[in-house]
């Protein structure tokens, strides 16, 4: 994966794009930090996925459902720290 400036990008935006589309990846830095990277699109899958297909795979416990404890609660809240 090839590395390339903030102002490389905006100066040619259009040619890394361009190589982005043809299977390249970059890193974006500013002040030597990565602060982006460009890399092509993932494909949309062909088919969707069937409904069910992990079906008896895995069970989900009873006691996922019950109420969580009031101090895990708070937390997820910001009530406590």
């Amino acid at each position: 994966m090839s590395t390339i400036t903030v102002r490389e990008v905006q100066a040619d935006f259009q040619r890394y794009l361009d190589r982005v589309e043809q299977g390249e990846s970059f890193i974006v830095v500013r002040d030597n930090k990565p602060v982006a990277e460009i890399r092509p699109a993932a494909p949309k899958p062909q088919h969707p996925r069937p409904v069910g297909l992990a079906k008896g795979t895995f069970t989900v416990p009873a006691e996922f459902f019950e109420p969580l404890p009031t101090e895990l609660l708070d937390v997820f809240e910001g009530k406590l720290r």
